[in-house]
């Protein structure tokens, strides 16, 4: 008999049901070679598979036995009721004994064990792989060189890489905020804190770095597992630009103006309240403003509130043109603007500012066909002249706008205008 490896040599006797697990388990290891199965069925589904694999198959239990003779350490398990095989062997192999009845009937049943416990493991691992396959989220394994051992169909959809592309490839080139200093500086980090040892619970986010170059936000929760004494981490990554957006335009829409794109109320006493005390470090002057729109009403009750909407679009768009970068244009409501001049110097610079504000609006605005004008009165406070609390400084700006309607509109007044006012 001519071998084809140098396992041990096992024959079949009886190719049913226990004799097709048999084979199926000994064709998976490499310490065991089938060199022949017998059953008196030609059609025995053990017969079938042993043919398929090219083993001898023998419906004549003495002509296998014979067949055999050369290959004395040979294992016979007799998976048959037929008590005439041990005989058998005895005869062809001196004296061979055979595994059978109870022995092999135990035997058989831990191969069914063993076989239904693989089909277990591999309906699991199939459920596994499905899950994987299909997951929405990325699912990155890596090892603690961090060299990209697993890629799901998710990660290539976010990274834009191929799986036979990015596999064996550094983290890095996903993640390089990841890594400080040199390829393994994040996988230490984590040996040393276990920071990310919690999937789901530690969502860290990060700048991550598609395939074509472009940088988007990842959020990643990492944990760790170790395989046969190998360790490695596995990450879920999800993209979250669209969550980002969504968070920027509400946190945009919170503070600022839905019409013109101007901060809003909040917004500007919040730019109020740090300019302060900027100011008070520095000894520097702010000037905050106060503009209330003149003869918006009539624009409102002429052409309607959709040309009023649009007219305070366009109010909005040349203050713009007036102010520096420095400085803090809001639409506090209605036809109401307020404006923070940072550094202004003193007074005059201020006055000079607000008749700039007040000359950009005498030229006529377009609304659908029609021409409206408008004016704007200007109060002013000073810090610290006026007021050193964002409350005091609103308020006095705001009766010193009032002063400028009552001297004619379409100008401006200080507070001080105001006191020196009161006093006369």
């Amino acid at each position: 008999m001519v071998r084809k490896s140098h396992g041990q040599p096992v024959i079949i006797v009886g190719a049913g049901r226990g004799g097709f697990a048999l084979l199926e388990l000994f064709l998976e290891d490499q310490l065991v070679e089938v060199i022949a199965v017998v059953d008196k069925d030609p059609a025995a589904a053990g017969i079938q598979l042993a043919q398929f694999y090219e083993i001898p198959t023998f419906t004549n239990t003495r002509q296998a036995f014979l067949a055999c003779k050369d290959q004395p350490d040979c294992i016979i398990y007799n998976l048959t009721h037929d008590d005439k095989v041990a005989k058998t062997a005895g005869e062809v192999f001196s004296g061979k004994k055979v595994t059978d009845g109870l022995e092999a009937k135990l035997f058989w049943q831990i191969v069914m064990n063993l076989k239904r416990i693989r089909e277990e493991l591999e309906s699991s691992q199939v459920q596994l792989n499905a899950i994987i396959y299909n997951a929405l989220d990325g699912i990155i394994t890596f090892n603690d060189k961090g060299e990209i051992q697993g890629f799901n169909p998710a990660a290539e959809q976010i990274f834009g890489y191929a799986q036979d592309e990015i596999i064996g490839k550094s983290i890095q080139v996903l993640m390089p905020d990841m890594v400080e200093s040199g390829d393994d500086a994040f996988i230490n980090r984590f040996l040393r804190s276990r920071e990310f040892v919690l999937i789901g619970v530690c969502g860290y986010e990060l700048s991550a770095k598609r395939a074509n170059g472009q940088r988007f936000p990842l959020e990643l929760s990492t944990s760790e597992m170790v395989l046969n004494g190998q360790r490695y981490f596995v990450c879920i990554a999800r993209d979250i630009t669209q969550r980002k957006i969504v968070e920027e335009a509400t946190r945009h829409a919170a503070h600022h103006d839905y019409l013109t794109g101007l901060p809003n109320r909040a917004l500007f006493l919040e730019r109020l309240e740090y300019a302060i005390p900027l100011a008070k470090r520095n000894a520097f002057k702010v000037a905050l403003l106060f503009m209330d729109l003149d003869g918006f009403k009539e624009v409102n009750d002429n052409f309607g509130h959709a040309n009023g909407d649009l007219l305070l679009q366009e109010v909005a768009g040349r203050l713009l043109e007036v102010t520096r970068g420095s400085d803090v244009l809001a639409r506090i409501g209605g036809d109401e603007f307020t404006f923070i001049l940072n550094n202004v110097g003193n007074q005059e610079n201020a006055q000079m500012v607000a008749n700039k504000l007040i000359e950009t609006l005498c030229k006529p605005f377009s609304l659908g066909g029609s021409v409206a004008r408008v004016g704007g009165s200007i109060g002013i406070a000073m810090y610290p002249d006026d007021g050193t609390d964002s409350e005091t400084l609103l308020n006095k700006a705001d009766e010193a706008m009032y002063l400028a309607k009552k001297s004619g509109k379409n100008t401006c007044k200080l507070y001080s205008d105001l006191q020196t006012s009161e006093a006369l």
